[in-house]
């Protein structure tokens, strides 16, 4: 196994709180190795986003819900009054 090496990055506030978890940091920074640790047979980032839209597939997660979920978040952004840039 390669030398591990704590490293600093900016992320949203929300993200940091989630962070602050030792398992999931872990867990972070094995998928970060991986996706910039390419094999010359694949891309990584593209291997990455498969095999998590794989799993919420499993999870029951369909492109039906994710329309409707992008639906109502695009109609909250363009209510009058919201706050959303």
């Amino acid at each position: 196994m390669d030398e591990l090496v704590d490293i600093s990055i900016p992320v949203e506030a929300e993200a940091a709180k989630a962070l602050g978890d030792a398992r999931k940091r872990e867990a972070i920074g094995r998928v970060i190795s991986r996706i910039l640790k390419p094999s010359k047979d694949e891309n990584p980032l593209l291997a990455a986003m498969e095999r998590l839209s794989a799993d919420a597939e499993r999870r029951g997660l369909t492109q039906q819900i994710l329309d409707d979920e992008l639906a109502a978040y695009n109609a909250e952004r363009r209510e009058p009054g919201s706050t959303a840039a």
